[in-house]
């Protein structure tokens, strides 16, 4: 960890923020609290978190963190690959399907659309981005616009997440953690420089 998390109580005017985690999460993740050094950042984060995570959206929120594990996974990011195993399990995606989505490519658990959408995610989660227009033309074969930019939102937020936790070494949470340990070890996870 290069800057220490701190605690919710340092700024008791990102209480509203900072509840809408512990609602959703239980906890308040440690990516934000270090982020609170910049309330008007931890506030926009959080905002554009609600739009991302919106109950009405068009694409599934579970499949979502699917999307934006894969997308972290891409970039190695040990820390948002367990928050978002956590998520998509928490979003009600099947342990089975979770597992399977490192080899979703040849999984019978993943639909073509899915399959389109997940080619996307690892593709826009490459350094360079090696999106390609025949990847984009096979994702508008199934998903509609306002469902592609869902998509790309939440591997754009996995990319964000991904350079800040792993320039700032942000320590992983207990859940994460034992997501981690029980569901992507297998798969080459340690947590890396998150375990601390």
């Amino acid at each position: 960890m290069r800057l220490d998390p701190l605690p919710p109580e340092h700024s008791p005017e990102l209480k509203e923020q900072f509840d809408s985690f512990f609602r959703s999460l239980g906890f308040v993740p440690n990516s934000v609290l270090t982020m609170q050094r910049k309330p008007k950042l931890v506030r926009a984060f959080v905002a554009m978190q609600g739009a991302i995570w919106d109950p009405e959206s068009k694409v599934d929120r579970g499949f979502k963190r699917i999307l934006a594990h894969l997308a972290s996974r891409t970039a190695q990011d040990e820390y948002s690959m367990a928050h978002t195993a956590s998520g998509a399990l928490h979003f009600g995606v099947d342990e089975q399907k979770l597992l399977a989505a490192k080899d979703y490519k040849t999984s019978a658990l993943y639909t073509p659309a899915e399959k389109a959408a997940l080619d996307i995610a690892v593709a826009a989660g490459a350094v360079p981005n090696a999106v390609t227009d025949a990847m984009f033309a096979e994702l508008r074969k199934y998903w509609s616009e306002e469902q592609i930019v869902e998509i790309v939102s939440a591997v754009a937020m996995a990319g964000f997440l991904a350079r800040w936790n792993t320039t700032m070494a942000t320590p992983l949470e207990a859940e994460g953690v034992e997501v981690g340990e029980k569901y992507l070890s297998a798969q080459g996870w340690t947590g890396g420089v998150h375990r601390r």
